[in-house]
């Protein structure tokens, strides 16, 4: 398939491929070198070894993941004429578990920095955590279709917005049979699952802002939920 590639492009391939494992692997030791030495000297509590241990666990499992990925964009495909490329769902397995692991190293850092607010268990402030967490989960849902789109190649099926060529809801939208299917596998479903799911955040996380206006709350929260719907609107 790609028999006129000069040796200057198959470079450019190799070095960022290269770049990126020796990236993984830096970020590894960044992670299992500070926690060995950290845990040698009784630095740390039993739950942040715990929270240490699982981290550096995921660090491991991601690099496993990567390797998994990789490997099914260079199987042998006999029926196949397509362009080379991983598998979608294992592409989504190790974007979902980078975004795990940066949250949860993120999370860890900021709540040894950062002292913890004391507030009021307030019926407001127990719906607010309850609306950030769902928001959370809708962006994290978001960026795995986001994945999806680009294991397929999705994003090259149409580029009109918002209109998908010219119809609000395209005609190939369920081609693929059984239906279920088109989630996962046709291009097409998987754009407009990925439009739709955009929308849907940039909503959630406007009306999270609004809401948490209402809302007596440290400047700090403030500050998080204001650059939240800032980054929101930007992406």
């Amino acid at each position: 398939l790609n028999h006129d590639m000069t040796l200057p492009e198959f470079k450019f391939i190799w070095y960022m491929e290269y770049s990126h494992r020796m990236w993984g692997r830096a970020v590894g030791l960044a992670y299992l070198l500070p926690a060995a030495y950290f845990w040698h000297r009784g630095c740390l509590s039993p739950p942040l070894k715990g929270r240490v241990l699982a981290l550096c666990a995921l660090v491991c499992f991601q690099g496993l993941l990567g390797w998994y990925m990789v490997k099914s964009g260079l199987e042998e495909k006999p029926d196949s004429y397509d362009i080379p490329r991983v598998s979608q769902y294992r592409l989504a397995a190790h974007l979902g578990s980078a975004l795990v692991l940066y949250s949860a190293s993120l999370w860890t850092g900021l709540s040894l920095l950062l002292p913890q607010h004391k507030l009021p268990e307030t019926k407001q402030l127990l719906r607010l955590r309850q609306y950030a967490h769902g928001t959370t989960a809708l962006i994290f849902l978001t960026a795995l279709s986001g994945a999806f789109v680009a294991g397929l190649d999705a994003g090259l099926v149409y580029n009109s917005f918002p209109k998908m060529g010219e119809r609000w809801i395209p005609d190939d939208l369920l081609a693929f049979s059984p239906v279920l299917r088109n989630i996962f596998e046709n291009p097409t479903t998987v754009q407009f699952d990925h439009r739709i799911l955009g929308i849907a955040s940039v909503t959630a996380v406007t009306a999270l802002y609004f809401f948490s206006r209402r809302i007596p709350l440290p400047r700090r929260t403030r500050m998080a939920v204001t650059s939240l719907l800032a980054v929101a609107c930007m992406q």
